[in-house]
């Protein structure tokens, strides 16, 4: 019997010829990674191990992320400690002014690959399945003991296939795609399942929103969110990896669970009403409601061809008198070209906030903290309540160019109603 594309990653990955969903299994793990809210847990329980060095330096990340630059003592104390051990360890780091959001970073920069399999101390470390790896999140206590061991065990998820077919409309991307079948099959309609996607449309997205479309799969209660690389995968992947890696596929009579289809050519922008991200609605459903917040970045929608179909909307207009707009580049590196490419320029003259990377706003951290009764379209992919502050304001998940059109328009707006 045939195996999933995360069932024959990892049986390579425990030295088996095969596994089937519901085994328990031991399995080797290429890389691991834990955030400055994650890893001061992880790295007490490492201690509490008894144990000196982790497993391989070069294969542990420490990323400071999620409240950098520092908002409070508290935070600061936090990223203290991890880089303090990581600086200790040898370990992967990235100090502020080089770093970015962890699930954009690296990728980027080539510590993730195909072939692989990822733990990482965040719920959206799934984002990396887009590169054909088994990437998941886990607690700092699981995390602690795969940077001890480079080991980790789990359960063998079941798996969904999805197909996609059609070529995606203007305005409509990787955010789309997922928040509608999200919207379909509900946060808990994979759970604990591995979500392979599929389809010719896939061809006519780039890795960025690939990436977005797996690292929502845990939106969707999935384990992973896996695709099966192909050139556009590899041609990414060549001028970055930073170790060898090698391309798995699933075997044609491998068995699913259950098997979806979707047609996106006549897909429109969707946008997740509060306070759920299975509240999807096509953009034409939803309510024109008026607004006080845009957020445009997070590890969904703060890559560089985010920042590019933003600045498109909102180029030569102004953000709506009533509203702020909070534009965060997901890294450093994104910092960088946007920057050189005039998209920075071009916020800030509409009358956006353009902030060096961080992953404050998504979470409420801080960085766009919203008041009783604000309502904020984001291009973030949580939206329950009291995610981004008060637990009764409200957010309205979105693609970027969507997002952007409500800036200027002040309230919930189509690229269509701006761009003439």
């Amino acid at each position: 019997m045939g195996m999933t594309l995360a069932e024959k990653i990892l049986a390579a990955h425990c030295g088996r010829e095969s596994v089937r969903p519901g085994e328990l299994i031991s399995a080797r793990v290429d890389f691991v990674m834990a955030n400055d809210v994650t890893a001061p847990l992880a790295i007490q329980e490492f201690r509490k191990l008894g144990v000196d060095r982790l497993f391989d330096p070069r294969r542990v990340a420490f990323i400071p992320s999620h409240f950098i630059p520092n908002k409070d003592i508290q935070s600061a104390q936090n990223a203290k400690f991890m880089r303090e051990f990581a600086l200790e360890q040898g370990a992967v780091y990235y100090e502020q002014g080089r770093a970015g959001v962890d699930h954009v970073l690296l990728p980027d920069d080539g510590w993730v690959l195909p072939g692989d399999v990822v733990v990482g101390a965040d719920s959206h470390t799934c984002t990396y399945g887009a590169l054909g790896c088994f990437a998941t999140g886990m607690g700092s206590t699981d995390i602690a003991c795969a940077m001890a061991t480079g080991d980790i065990w789990m359960r063998v998820p079941a798996t969904i296939k999805v197909v996609y077919n059609g070529r995606p409309a203007r305005w409509v991307g990787g955010k789309d795609i997922i928040l509608h079948t999200i919207g379909d099959i509900g946060v808990d309609g994979a759970l604990y399942c591995a979500l392979e996607f599929h389809g010719e449309a896939l061809r006519h997205i780039g890795m960025e929103g690939r990436f977005t479309i797996s690292n929502m799969a845990i939106e969707a209660g999935g384990k992973a969110g896996l695709m099966a690389p192909d050139e556009t995968t590899l041609a990414y992947v060549r001028e970055r990896a930073k170790r060898d890696w090698r391309v798995y596929e699933p075997d044609p009579g491998a068995e699913y669970r259950e098997a979806r289809e979707y047609d996106v050519s006549n897909l429109e922008p969707m946008v997740a009403l509060p306070s759920s991200p299975a509240n999807a609605v096509p953009l034409s459903k939803a309510p024109r409601v008026n607004i006080d917040q845009v957020f445009i970045g997070s590890c969904t929608n703060g890559r560089l061809a985010d920042l590019r179909l933003a600045a498109e909307v909102i180029r030569d207009r102004k953000v709506h008198e009533n509203v702020r707009c909070i534009v965060v580049p997901a890294s450093h590196e994104v910092y960088l070209q946007a920057l050189r490419e005039g998209l920075l320029e071009t916020f800030a003259e509409a009358g956006c906030a353009v902030s060096t990377t961080t992953c404050g706003p998504c979470l409420g951290g801080y960085m766009g903290i919203l008041a009783e009764g604000e309502r904020c379209v984001s291009t973030s992919n949580r939206n329950f309540p009291g995610r981004m502050g008060h637990v009764r304001s409200e957010v309205y998940l979105a693609n970027p160019a969507v997002a952007a059109a409500s800036a200027v328009a002040g309230r919930l707006a189509g690229p269509e109603e701006v761009v003439k």
